[in-house]
């Protein structure tokens, strides 16, 4: 069968072969084991409902075997024999041509060259699954190549509940993640709801089927660093011959090297899997691979010397590299970490004192001692971290609940207060007030012809664009408009592409919907040769309420609040997204976060323009609304502009109080 057959195929209609569990891949560790007796027998019947019953004898003793030895039942025999990665877009079978963009976005999240464990379909973060099984995928390709323009797909975490008929002007695809009852929303739960099949983890793009590879959050990475180091610095000091210390290359933070070298300093990033490292080596995404850290410590002094560029990534436990870096007296200017915190129980972090291959057994085989070991290197961690802060380094956490785990370890990070953390989240120090308050966020597009020239004339279109925009732009976002000029202009000579041909910038409501209408009118004109499909990362502007990462600069009490992430979901369904997603967790975990996205396809139509005006409107200034009634003076300065432009908008606005007058009060 070729491809196209296949996809329509959906569940084989016979019995595929068992297939052989490739060792060649990266595979998510084994998860924790949780279930009852009874309970695994609920997890065989919700896995066999997907297949006739003349197969069950087989596979029930099939998927057993999976869930006891992998935690999860992830039916790999029903893996597709075709190579998973984005095509163009013509390539896929289809009735709705919107449809077939979102089987692209699938397919590229599942890409081996972009996803964290291919095989068990988890895009990034460790456990951010696009699916919980083959089954899922298989299902849900099929309803998008038989979808019509109206009928519309629901996801229920990976589940294809099915297609409902709907309109031309409703999404295309509902998607929901871990929406559990507030109550039921411990990392147990998430544990044995997963295990049982009926929820999961969809990390922020890898459930909503807008990820593009480490690319995404090198833009974020670069935004932030170059920022750290203006704030440590000063604006007219380079961060050449500066140590950035960080861990993590996997998924996600596997962008950091490639930050620190478009930034211009010596990055030096620590990684426990070696194979997650020698990826990204390979993928040009870090310079050099060092396994000793007497050799990264010699590296390092020689790179501080010449002022080099260069980034360093260290295979083995980044506690050791703070130490030994505390030890032999080198300078770490700017600090932080991102490895997935947010899952630390389940492969998210691995203590100092355990390899690789021990620290996975461990949290399999004796997951209460492993916490303990997890527990005691982040008290570590954190002593190390405290140390390099009394000698003058900046540190930062990089909203994967680092400082959240220290300080449930009982590590030294609370302020004094005994309420805040000591060190600031990067949204509170940088992207809160620089960025988000005035509407800038992570704005990506997807070119579904997959042509790389069809990739140059969109990032000649958003340079013009911006270049337009920036003329006539107040000195308050001056800056972060020449920031994203810069990146866009030195795009494709920093080799970004990973999968589809992508792209993202940071750019404000204004930015986005210019940078799109002139997209749909190229497509119209024939100069892209297919659509172009638009989303961002849902940690923007509006898209996410976190109060230990994208709203941690809410200082109103909302913050533990999710009105607006909620809020922006419903809003952009109607207003023209092709494809909403909303989610129980994120980058710092479950029960922490609630965040949505959305996919747009621009198609080159009137009805494309005319539902880009309306959408990329709301999703923006919905949360710079928010930002503003939290009384974020950037934020306030940001709403009252936009009224100015757009008589229809008619925003709450709060009065300020003399703190004078409640200090004699209280």
């Amino acid at each position: 069968m070729d491809f196209k057959a296949q996809i329509l195929q959906g569940i084989p209609r016979a019995l595929p072969k068992k297939k052989v569990y490739d060792t060649q891949v990266n595979h998510a560790p084994k998860r924790k084991a949780i279930l009852t007796k009874e309970e695994k027998k609920l997890a065989l019947r919700n896995a066999l409902r997907y297949f006739p019953e003349g197969w069950h004898a087989e596979l029930a003793t099939e998927f057993l075997a999976e869930l006891e030895t992998y935690g999860r039942i992830y039916m790999y025999r029903f893996r597709p024999d075709y190579e998973m990665y984005a095509r163009p877009v013509q390539e896929y079978p289809f009735q709705s041509l919107h449809a077939a963009c979102i089987q692209l976005m699938i397919q590229n999240n599942l890409d081996p060259a972009i996803a964290q464990h291919p095989h068990e379909l988890i895009t990034y973060g460790g456990n951010g699954s696009v699916f919980q099984n083959w089954a899922q995928y298989l299902i849900t390709m099929q309803y998008l190549a038989g979808m019509t323009d109206g009928q519309t797909l629901n996801i229920y975490s990976g589940h294809p509940q099915g297609l409902f008929p709907s309109s031309p002007a409703a999404p295309r695809v509902v998607v929901t993640n871990g929406m559990m009852i507030p109550n039921y929303s411990s990392a147990d739960d998430l544990e044995k709801y997963n295990a049982l099949g009926v929820t999961q983890y969809g990390q922020m793009t890898a459930g909503s089927y807008m990820y593009i590879g480490p690319q995404g959050i090198v833009h974020g990475t670069t935004i932030t660093l170059m920022n750290a180091f203006r704030r440590k610095l000063g604006m007219s000091e380079s961060p050449a011959g500066r140590v950035f210390l960080t861990a993590g290359l996997g998924g996600m933070s596997g962008a950091q090297p490639k930050a620190g070298n478009i930034t211009g300093c010596i990055t030096v990033c620590a990684e426990i899997n070696p194979e997650a490292a020698r990826k990204r080596h390979q993928q040009g995404w870090v310079d050099e691979l060092i396994f000793n850290l007497d050799a990264l410590l010699q590296r390092v002094k020689a790179a501080k010397e010449i002022k080099e560029t260069v980034s360093l990534a260290y295979i083995g436990n980044v506690v050791d590299v703070w130490e030994g870096f505390d030890a032999a007296g080198v300078l770490v200017e700017i600090g932080s970490d991102q490895t997935s915190l947010h899952n630390p129980w389940s492969g998210g972090y691995y203590p100092a004192g355990l390899t690789y291959a021990e620290a996975n057994q461990m949290m399999a085989e004796a997951p209460a001692l492993f916490k303990e070991k997890v527990e005691a290197s982040l008290i570590r961690h954190a002593a190390a971290v405290n140390r390099h802060v009394n000698k003058g380094t900046y540190f930062f956490d990089y909203g994967n609940a680092f400082l959240l785990e220290c300080s449930r370890a009982g590590a030294d990070v609370m302020a004094a207060d005994g309420v805040d953390f000591k060190y600031p989240s990067y949204v509170e120090d940088i992207l809160g007030p620089m960025c988000f308050d005035y509407g800038f966020g992570p704005f990506r597009w997807v070119c579904t012809s997959g042509d790389p020239e069809d990739l140059v004339t969109t990032d000649v279109i958003a340079m013009e664009v911006l270049q337009e925009i920036r003329a006539e732009a107040p000195v308050e976002i001056q800056q972060q408009l020449q920031d994203n000029i810069t990146w866009i202009r030195e795009a494709g000579a920093n080799k970004l592409v990973v999968g589809s041909q992508a792209r993202i910038l940071y750019a404000d409501a204004e930015g986005r919907a210019k940078i799109a209408a002139a997209f749909n009118t190229a497509v119209q004109e024939g100069r892209l040769k297919a659509p172009i499909v638009l989303g961002r990362d849902h940690h923007d502007v509006s898209g996410t309420d976190s109060p230990f990462r994208e709203t941690s600069n809410i200082y109103d009490g909302s913050r533990f609040t999710a009105d607006m992430a909620i809020q922006n979901v419903i809003g952009d369904s109607f207003r023209g997204a092709t494809w909403v997603s909303v989610h129980n967790g994120g980058g710092v975990g479950w029960g922490e976060v609630i965040n949505g996205g959305f996919g747009m396809v621009l198609d080159g139509t009137a009805t494309a323009a005319e539902k880009l005006k309306s959408m990329l409107f709301f999703d923006v200034n919905n949360g710079i609304a928010r930002r503003s009634w939290a009384r974020n003076k950037e934020a306030r300065f940001a709403i009252e502009r936009e009224m100015g432009r757009t008589p229809d908008l008619n925003i709450t606005l709060p009065n300020l109080v003399d703190d004078n007058l409640l200090d004699a009060l209280v």
